[in-house]
């Protein structure tokens, strides 16, 4: 399943695990730019959930705030 989303230059991609205990941990990548000068910031989230796909949209909710305030 590919829930990438490009927003100008930017690509984020929702990363989720499935924990020991059931739960879902959730983080982002945020990549940018092309061959040697690509960027990829990765970020890990505190909250679990119970679902993967609450955790993908949690991610993809960050990622998308993180890239808009950059381009503010």
């Amino acid at each position: 399943m590919n829930n990438n989303v490009a927003v100008g230059k930017y690509l984020v991609s929702p990363l989720t695990k499935r924990l020991d205990d059931g739960r879902y941990a959730a983080s982002v990548s945020i990549r940018s730019g092309r061959g040697s000068g690509t960027h990829d910031r990765v970020m890990r989230f505190t909250p679990l959930f119970c679902c993967n796909t609450s955790a993908a949209s949690y991610a993809t909710e960050q990622g998308l705030s993180w890239v808009h305030s950059r381009a503010s």
